[in-house]
């Protein structure tokens, strides 16, 4: 098969031909048909996740087609049209029997723990517990799209903040997270501020319903901004960009009782940010992380998709074949473009 692979950290990628994979007894392979290029991708080419053995394909937002399944898989069948979360559970460990697949003890991640989706195929083991079946109104560009970002927007606004209809809900960050983020939140009837330092990002934002956006590079007292645009603060306030500053001024933005939900990936050598206790006591603040979602739970979000109420691909900015993934990868710390690229030619 073709697939992008690295054999060092943070040196260039290339297309390499690799065997085929073979599915193990309790998985499948996938005949990948459309896959995203995610900031994590880019944080396991710089060496930054401890489970990447090195030669490694990248790619965790995958949609396509099953092409061969193990021996022990009793309900999936080659040919069925599918998608995954980008964390899957083992279906046996405590998490995974509560229901929280998300945090399995034993994960199995495709572009991390295993290779990834930036090839012809790729091997997904567990299927059973972690595949999702593909409506056929819902097209594999679309699914890519959901994989990690667009699902773990979902979760942590439905599960994780259980925003409500007209709270107020700060979004800091507008990529293809924080974009995911405010188009869920302003489906559920939430009012969106969005926070960033591009034009283009919060121009987005607006088109997805943002009802107020403030940029961020301006010298100003942003969380000022934040809590006078809400009227004291905010009921939910997300940092979906990873960054200290980012974390700090979201939960700083909160009202009394409000619900702060961590998604960006902290990007300081230490992964560490300094938190406002004092406030978090004081006014009972929420923390929340939020990592992926369930496959037993894309059944709502696929339905508001299906019903035109939640439009992902709106968010899919460019279309790419694996030769121009390589640049995007290795260049997505520069945020140099909003929304999403889905790699749809291999």
């Amino acid at each position: 098969m073709r697939a992008v692979v690295y054999s060092e950290f943070k040196s260039r990628p290339e297309i390499a031909q690799l065997p085929d994979p073979e599915p193990q007894p309790d998985g499948v392979v996938i005949e990948v048909k459309a896959t995203g290029i995610c900031l994590s991708d880019w944080h396991g080419w710089m060496g930054h996740d401890p489970d990447i053995v090195l030669p490694h394909v990248p790619g965790h937002e995958l949609a396509g087609v099953v092409a061969a399944t193990g021996g022990k898989v009793q309900n999936w069948q080659v040919g069925e049209r599918v998608t995954l979360p980008f964390v899957g559970g083992c279906g046996k460990c405590g998490q995974c029997r509560s229901g929280n697949q998300q945090v399995c003890d034993h994960q199995f991640q495709p572009g991390f723990t295993h290779w990834g989706s930036f090839a012809e195929y790729v091997a997904i083991d567990y299927a059973e517990v972690n595949l999702v079946k593909l409506p056929e109104s819902i097209d594999f560009e679309t699914a890519a799209s959901l994989g990690c970002r667009f699902a773990t927007a979902f979760r942590a606004i439905v599960a994780q903040g259980r925003v409500a209809p007209d709270e107020w809900v700060a979004v800091y960050g507008c990529g293809g997270v924080g974009l995911s983020v405010v188009m869920i939140a302003v489906a559920l009837g939430a009012r969106v501020i969005a926070i960033d330092i591009s034009d283009q990002a919060l121009e987005l934002a607006k088109t997805f319903g943002a009802e107020k956006t403030i940029n961020a590079s301006g010298g100003n007292d942003v969380v000022e901004q934040v809590r006078d645009a809400s009227g004291g603060g905010v009921a939910v306030s997300i940092d979906a960009l990873g960054n200290p500053v980012t974390c700090h001024q979201s939960i700083s933005s909160l009202q009394k009782r409000g619900r702060h939900i961590q998604v960006g990936l902290i990007t300081d050598p230490d992964g560490n940010a300094a938190v406002p206790m004092a406030k978090v006591i004081a006014n009972e603040l929420e923390i929340f992380g939020s990592h992926g979602m369930q496959a037993h739970r894309y059944a709502e979000m696929l339905d508001m998709i299906e019903q035109g109420r939640l439009i992902p691909q709106q968010l899919i900015q460019r279309r790419v074949d694996l030769q121009q993934s390589i640049d995007i990868l290795t260049e997505m710390n520069r945020f140099s473009s909003a929304g999403i690229s889905i790699i749809n030619n291999f």
